[in-house]
């Protein structure tokens, strides 16, 4: 119930903007306040419109360790949509942050543990819509920042391949519980690479799609420019097909001013004759963190597209390498105001905002702080001091250079139709101990993500294409193509999928 401020309330708020108000003056301002209060209590005799629920559920159960061995579900339920439809028969999980009403939500944190949403995200209901089941919700890293599966509050996701081994994060059990058949399809969500390296991880395809094309309406945001929700799927095939039925306005989500959706599965023409790719030296070679092995599956995978008729080249983007830069100097920030103090929904944008789950965070939030993962924290930490002391500069740079970054990349595109690198500069890697420390356990979430990270600046499609093993584990080869282009990269990718 919304009261009004004390004295007190107001002093104290003066205080943290270093204001020095007077007393007297204070006794206006909290006589002034009762009125805009009392505005606003209106909002709580008011009901706001929501997306409808329109299929019948039940809650389901959360499955023990006989049903979970990889530690990947979060939640089991089944949720039947239309009788028919392009998903009539798929067994589709969600991630952990996406919204299934009824169905408890926890996105890997006990933040949110109890938490149950009221709506159904649009995604969720678009799946139903085309007669697809809902299994279940699958675990994720805690808040979703991590590029492993270590840091969710639940326990560790075991790879696939090989128990004991990283699945990959964020969307680390919706890659497994794809790659061992307990579900066809996942809608997941990536911010700096987490559709793209569980794939990876896992030998999935998983696609990033051109920033827009999904709306993102009834997901948990970690920040509103980099925010995307696609397929990880067994199969090229599959990915367009889950596209095609996610794809487009809602109506309710401002990133998608100019989306223009397509019938994928129509450009999977099983070759790529005419199509120019070319390999990014730079995404090759990290400094600390490429493996050579998988550098060498990479770049032995795109020159198999030669004979497939494509024509491939080698070409520098110096550029690339700035990306993880500009990457933090969003992310930090942006993560900073959107889970600490705008309850993991941001502000500023016009559409529907999931109030429920703002409401969630702000307890949460305020109950488990130390809870939270280290990385996390870290985030937070950081972020806070950056805002606090160099007023939001280094956010608003990395906004201004990420134009440049994305004109690079399209320059770059403008004389091939595709980029290709290693999704991930490093094959799956061993779980931290439990008594891993600090540094060990931050360091291992944000090792994966150098060449997944920039394209969710710039929007690229970018779409993870399994291309070969190495000491049991899978290697995974990116696809990045141009804005509103993702079906030529998803027909690259059955191409090699079917040929390569």
């Amino acid at each position: 119930m919304l009261r009004s401020p004390t004295i007190e309330d107001l002093s104290k708020a003066a205080a943290a903007y270093g204001m020095d108000v007077p007393d007297d003056d204070l006794v206006i301002y909290q006589s002034m306040s009762e009125g805009i209060i009392a505005a606003l209590g209106r909002l709580d005799q008011l009901s706001e419109t929501k997306p409808p629920v329109k299929y019948p559920r039940v809650q389901g159960h959360r499955p023990g360790p006989e049903e979970n061995p990889r530690n990947a579900w979060y939640w089991k339920c089944s949720i039947r949509g239309a009788s028919s439809g392009k998903l009539a028969g798929k067994r589709i999980v969600v991630k952990d942050n996406i919204c299934v009403a009824g169905i408890p939500m926890m996105n890997g944190s006990l933040v949110l543990e109890g938490y149950i949403p009221d709506i159904d995200a649009s995604v969720v209901t678009r799946v139903l819509d085309a007669g697809g089941e809902i299994v279940g919700k699958a675990v994720c890293e805690s808040l979703c920042l991590s590029g492993g599966s270590h840091l969710a509050d639940t326990g560790p996701i075991h790879n696939p391949h090989k128990q004991g081994y990283s699945s990959g994060g964020s969307s680390s059990g919706s890659a497994v519980l794809v790659a061992t058949g307990e579900a066809d399809m996942s809608i997941a969500a990536d911010q700096a690479g987490s559709i793209r390296v569980p794939s990876s991880w896992s030998g999935l395809f998983g696609l990033k799609p051109t920033f827009g094309l999904v709306p993102y309406t009834g997901a948990s945001s970690l920040e509103f420019s980099i925010d995307h929700i696609g397929p990880i799927t067994r199969t090229a095939m599959d990915s367009a097909l889950l596209l095609e039925v996610l794809a487009g306005p809602d109506g309710l989500d401002p990133r998608q001013p100019d989306v223009r959706p397509q019938q994928y599965t129509k450009a999977l023409a099983g070759d790529v004759k005419g199509v120019r790719i070319g390999i990014v030296d730079e995404g090759f070679g990290l400094d600390g963190t490429s493996e050579k092995d998988v550098d060498e599956v990479v770049r032995d995978a795109a020159h198999k597209f030669e004979r497939l008729g494509a024509k491939v080249t080698t070409l520098s983007m110096p550029e690339h390498l700035d990306g993880s830069a500009i990457f933090m100097g969003i992310g930090v920030e942006g993560v900073t105001s959107t889970l600490g103090r705008d309850q993991g929904m941001g502000r500023g944008w016009k559409g529907y905002y999931t109030t429920s789950l703002m409401k969630a965070y702000g307890v949460g939030m305020k109950t488990c702080p130390n809870d939270l993962s280290p990385t996390t924290k870290l985030m937070l930490l950081l972020g806070d001091y950056l805002l606090n002391n160099y007023d939001g500069q280094y956010y608003a740079k990395a906004q201004n250079l990420t134009a440049s970054l994305r004109k690079a990349y399209d320059q770059a595109l403008s004389k091939v139709d595709l980029l290709v690198m290693p999704t991930t500069p490093m094959k799956a890697q061993p779980l931290p101990e439990p008594t891993a420390s600090l540094i060990e356990k931050i360091a291992r979430s944000m090792q994966s993500v150098a060449n997944t990270c920039p394209f969710n600046l710039t929007g690229h499609p970018a779409l993870n294409v399994p291309c070969g093993t190495s000491d049991g584990l899978p290697v995974g080869m990116m696809l990045v193509g141009r804005h509103g282009e993702d079906a030529i990269v998803l027909r690259a990718g059955h191409a090699f999928e079917q040929h390569g």
